[in-house]
């Protein structure tokens, strides 16, 4: 066994949309060689023609699938929800989505020194939206155990 074959069979089987997780698992399956995550990303890193952009956007449709299955059902306008993730994300303590009592949405992420932040908004929070946001974060953070 030597890293071309298993360059080759990583090529193949990240062509055909198989995760770099799943592939790391085939790898010991059919080489009987133990790599660690890091390990198969290098030697992915080192291919060409690979399409990642299957990956890319299978990684994002399945952080998606999971916010969605962790929100809270959504409530009239007037209601603050906050959704906090169980992925992890670099660089953050915790980070998810929130819904305003506007109608505004963003995503939220507190990093490593307490400082908070919000992305990727859709419409204009109020400051009134952002009292019940910090409201309703604390309460996400209590319900968490953090």
């Amino acid at each position: 066994m030597s890293d071309t074959d298993i360059k080759k069979f990583m090529a193949e089987q990240l062509n055909a949309g198989i995760s770099l997780a799943e592939v790391q698992k085939l790898i010991d399956e059919k080489f009987d060689c133990k790599m660690t995550f890091l390990e198969v990303r290098l030697l992915a890193s080192e291919l060409e023609n690979i399409e990642w952009e299957k990956e890319e956007e299978k990684e994002e449709n399945a952080e998606e699938d999971i916010i969605e299955a962790e929100e809270v059902v959504l409530g009239e306008d007037g209601v603050c929800v906050v959704e906090m993730s169980k992925l992890v994300k670099p660089g953050a303590v915790a980070h998810g989505s929130v819904k305003f009592p506007s109608g505004a949405t963003a995503d939220w992420m507190l990093d490593n020194l307490g400082r908070l932040g919000l992305e990727n908004s859709q419409g204009n929070p109020t400051p009134e939206d952002f009292e019940a946001f910090k409201v309703e974060l604390q309460k996400a953070f209590s319900n968490a155990g953090m």
